[in-house]
């Protein structure tokens, strides 16, 4: 049984995104153009938490979340992206090491590709060994991700 979703819609600094969530959790926050069907509804504090992230003040994002169109090991390196801090920065192989599988830095390449939340779970803050930033799937490539980057102090 599909879970009722709901969308709010909402301008941000990297233009026009959408936030799509159930009773299970936060699914998808996109840019506009991307899938975004249901309920128009507005999330209590949602909108007030990417504020603050924009205007240069740390925020975690504490929402609950559905990851559950991912694998196993996706929802792991996901979950371990969540947890760096904001304006840190990890390789891809640390995220493949807290979630079980020290050799799969490119398969965590591939799930943060995959990402459902950029920017609640901070895939922009995963970047290459070498100090390089990756690759970044959301409008604007690596590009916006730079521009996330230096918004938290590491450009």
């Amino acid at each position: 049984m599909m879970t009722k979703g709901y969308v709010q819609r909402m301008r941000t600094p990297l233009g026009e995104w959408a936030l799509v969530w159930s009773e299970k959790g936060l699914r998808k926050f996109a840019p506009r153009d991307a899938d975004a069907e249901g309920e128009e509804r507005r999330l209590e504090g949602f909108g007030e938490a990417v504020a603050r992230y924009f205007a240069g003040k740390p925020e975690r994002f504490d929402f609950r979340l559905d990851l559950s169109g991912l694998t196993e090991f996706e929802r792991k390196a996901l979950r371990a992206a969540r947890g760096i801090g904001y304006g840190e920065v990890r390789s891809y192989g640390w995220v493949a090491e807290r979630a079980g599988r020290p050799r799969a830095a490119r398969a965590v390449g591939n799930a943060m590709a995959k990402n459902p939340l950029p920017i609640i779970i901070p895939c922009h803050r995963v970047i290459r060994s070498d100090g390089n930033p990756g690759g970044f799937s959301t409008r604007g490539g690596v590009e916006t991700k730079r521009r996330l980057l230096a918004l938290e102090g590491r450009g």
